[in-house]
């Protein structure tokens, strides 16, 4: 007996868990649905659903499982949306915001007592959006978190886990206030930090005579990528994530009296020990798990900045059909072996494009 899957909100995650679902189960129906009609269209012009709707209603009707794929704020409307419209029954709905308390309280206030409700957050993403970049193998040895609350059977848990099982992703189960700490502390919070960084700088920029954004390249601009990403999605969610924030503020106001201290006393061995401790749990750190942050391929290329350089690179890669995400000519070389930085998809593309290149280039994986 076929499965009916609704995946409301087409874009990349969406996108993704809808072909993921599709390699893994032929049976599986998938009807979409999207406020943005042009993604709507893309998905089935593309195939990555079998069928589109023209409401929420029609999607979700006969449907045995519903994937919300939406931001947190939009996902709690459309919670307020299926609480109104008759569901089939024991149905199964999930999500796959990064917050989930509040996403996992609202829905069991206003849900019917015959669905069921599993909070989820696929531990993994892309530098691009919208449903041209989904991909089947988007959540591969991701960690992709469900939190269950404690009136949700076992065997719906294991319907949702083996649905999504073609992911090849690991699931992990969390308390929802577990994970939003969690996610706050790896993901939210250092989101909140390079905002703050890039924000501090530029700050200073309009306030000096010379163009401190000129300097600013090579390694801030490393360590301050994802200061790039969506304003609208990050405000939604350290509003869903408050009070974790907040308190996580308050630490680091004195994590930096401490250095400061360090500093203002001269103390060279606490300063060393300082940086020889986050040195130590930051070399540690797993390197080829993916966790809720983006990883970034990158490989950087010692080349010479002349005419035609970046041209042989991109035909080489080209040729052997090693797609490229970005490439950038770094300015500022600080700590950085090498002037050229091209971006992969995946590490897999990475490393394939390093056994291309390296026959004429010098090249450099940075794996710290």
């Amino acid at each position: 007996m076929s499965k009916h899957v609704a995946v409301i909100g087409l874009g990349l995650i969406g996108g993704s868990i809808a072909l993921a679902i599709k390699a893994g189960h032929h049976d599986a129906v998938i009807t979409g649905y999207d406020v943005n009609q042009n993604q709507l269209d893309l998905a089935m012009a593309l195939r990555v659903v079998d069928q589109t709707a023209s409401s929420l209603e029609e999607a979700v009707q006969t449907a045995d499982f519903i994937m919300i794929a939406a931001p947190v704020v939009q996902t709690e409307q459309i919670l307020e949306q299926l609480a109104k419209i008759n569901l089939k029954s024991n149905v199964i709905i999930s999500d796959v915001g990064s917050t989930k308390h509040s996403i996992v309280s609202h829905a069991k206030k206003i849900l019917s007592p015959s669905v069921t409700f599993i909070g989820g957050h696929p531990m993994a993403g892309s530098h691009k959006t919208g449903v041209t970049a989904a991909k089947s193998h988007l959540f591969e040895n991701a960690f992709y978190i469900l939190t269950p609350d404690e009136s949700v059977n076992k065997s719906k848990l294991d319907s949702l886990i083996a649905l999504l099982s073609s992911t090849n992703a690991t699931f992990v189960e969390l308390d929802a206030e577990e994970h939003d700490y969690l996610v706050g502390l790896i993901s939210h919070f250092p989101h909140i930090l390079a905002a703050s960084l890039v924000n501090f700088v530029s700050d200073r920029n309009n306030n000096q005579s010379y163009n401190v954004a000129r300097f600013a390249a090579g390694g801030f601009r490393d360590i301050t990528r994802i200061a790039s990403a969506s304003p609208v999605m990050w405000r939604d969610i350290l509003l869903r994530n408050k009070s974790v924030l907040l308190q996580m503020t308050e630490d680091l106001k004195l994590e930096l009296d401490r250095i400061q201290g360090y500093i203002k006393k001269e103390d060279g061995d606490r300063i060393y020990d300082y940086f020889s401790d986050a040195k130590d749990f930051r070399d540690g750190l797993p390197v080829r798990s993916r966790g809720a942050i983006p990883a970034f391929y990158d490989l950087f290329l010692d080349v010479q900045d002349q005419p035609g350089v970046i041209a042989s690179v991109t035909q080489k890669l080209a040729s052997e059909e090693i797609s490229i995400t970005n490439i950038r000519i770094i300015e500022t070389r600080e700590d950085i072996m090498g002037v050229l930085r091209v971006s992969f998809r995946s590490e897999k593309d990475r490393d394939n494009a390093k056994v291309v290149l390296d026959h004429d280039f010098d090249t450099y994986v940075d794996d710290k």
